[in-house]
C-alpha cells in the first residue's frame, strides 16, 4: 500500500469514526517500536552535565567508515534484526528479509505494513558520531556502535522521516510526535554518554530544555 493510499484510508475512516486522521493513526492497533528503554530524565540530566562540550569537526567523514550491517544471527543482519523487534506479526523468508508484518514508527505516529516502507535510525547518526569524537575511534569501534543493539541507539522508522532527519541533532531536529519527545532525547543523551562522545553548545542548550520538560 503506497503512503498516499495508507493515509486516505486513514482519512476515511476518521471520518467513519468521529477521530482525527492523527488520531487514527495514534490509535492504531499495530505494536510500539521496541527500542531498548533509555534511562531516566533525571540520570539523563545527570550524564548530558558530564559530556564534554566540544565544537564539531566533520573533517574526513565517509559513511564507510562505519561498516553496517552485519550478520547477527543466521541469515539475519543488523536491519532485518531490528525490523524484526520491531514490528508485529513480522514473517520472513529464508534470506530473512521481512516479507510481511505491521510496523509503527514512534516519530510520526505512522503504521507501514511493508518493510520497503522503513529504515533502520541511528538515533545518534553516524556523522554525528564521527564529528563528537568517532573520528578517533577504530574501524571495529565504530562498527559496533553502527549496529548496537543494546543502547537505545537503532529503531525503525518511516523512511522519508528519517531521510529529514539525516545527520542533525536535537538543536535542528527532533520527532514531530510529541509524545515521544523525551523518549529521544534520553536515548540521545544515554547513547553519547556511553560512547564517550561530545557535544557543542547548541545541542546541549536544546537537550537541557527538553530534559527540563520531561
Amino acid at each position: 500500500m503506497t503512503r498516499f493510499y495508507a493515509r486516505r484510508r486513514l482519512s476515511i475512516l476518521a471520518a467513519l469514526t468521529g477521530l482525527t486522521a492523527s488520531a487514527a493513526l495514534f490509535n492504531s492497533p499495530a505494536a510500539s517500536a521496541a527500542l531498548p528503554t533509555p534511562v531516566s530524565a533525571a540520570t539523563a540530566r545527570g550524564y548530558l552535565a558530564s559530556l564534554t562540550v566540544a565544537t564539531e569537526n566533520r573533517t574526513g567523514y565517509s559513511r564507510d567508515l562505519f561498516p553496517h550491517w552485519i550478520t547477527i544471527s543466521g541469515s539475519c543482519n543488523t536491519r532485518e534484526t531490528v525490523l524484526k523487534r520491531d514490528g508485529s506479526n513480522v514473517v520472513t523468508d529464508s534470506s530473512c528479509a521481512a516479507t510481511s508484518g505491521s510496523w509503527y514508527s514512534p516519530y510520526d505516529g505512522a503504521t507501514w505494513n511493508a518493510a520497503s516502507d522503513l529504515d533502520i535510525d541511528h538515533l545518534v547518526p553516524l556523522a554525528e558520531a564521527w564529528d563528537s569524537g568517532a573520528s578517533k575511534w577504530t574501524t571495529a569501534q565504530r562498527q559496533a556502535f553502527a549496529n548496537d543493539l543494546t543502547r537505545p541507539q537503532l529503531i525503525a522508522v518511516t523512511d522519508n522521516v528519517n531521510q529529514a532527519k539525516g545527520d542533525q541533532d536535537p538543536a535542528t531536529w527532533v520527532p514531530s510526535r510529541s509524545a515521544y519527545l523525551c523518549t529521544y532525547v534520553r536515548a540521545w543523551v544515554q547513547v553519547k554518554y556511553y560512547y564517550k562522545l561530545s557535544v557543542d553548545s547548541a545541542e546541549k542548550s536544546a537537550l537541557q530544555g527538553y530534559l527540563a520538560n520531561c
